[in-house]
């Protein structure tokens, strides 16, 4: 025997919004942006959530690969510190070049969180 579900879904109730062409353009480019569809875009923003845009993922991963050259650049930087035969070639221009690339990956990953902070929430 198959229970009916007291609970409702979705599908039962809808709202009709009237818009524009432009808008209907705008709001589904604004959706796309997010990676969600119209519909779960829209219901997010009229129920007052933030609604976080994929650029903000792309901001992400790209804030972690530069965490992950910074980790490199202070191993190799570690490995001549600690007199490591590895290293025994590097000459004290490659440690200046090395120290001046960890402080441009640095500045780097400052600028990308200062994007970040400064584009502020989005919705």
């Amino acid at each position: 025997m198959v229970q009916e579900s007291t609970q409702p879904t979705r599908k039962e109730r809808q709202l009709r919004v009237p818009v524009l062409p432009q808008e209907e353009a705008s709001i589904k480019r604004m959706a796309a942006a997010t990676g969600l569809p119209v519909a779960a875009y829209l219901r997010n923003l009229g129920l007052g959530y933030q609604v976080p845009g994929v650029l903000d993922n792309k901001r992400v991963e790209e804030l972690a690969r530069i965490n992950g050259d910074l980790g490199r650049l202070g191993g190799l930087l570690k490995l001549w510190l600690t007199n490591d035969r590895r290293t025994a070639r590097f000459g004290e221009a490659t440690i200046y070049a090395l120290l001046s690339k960890i402080e441009a990956t640095q500045d780097q990953m400052h600028e990308v969180m200062r994007a970040v902070v400064l584009s502020g929430p989005k919705g």
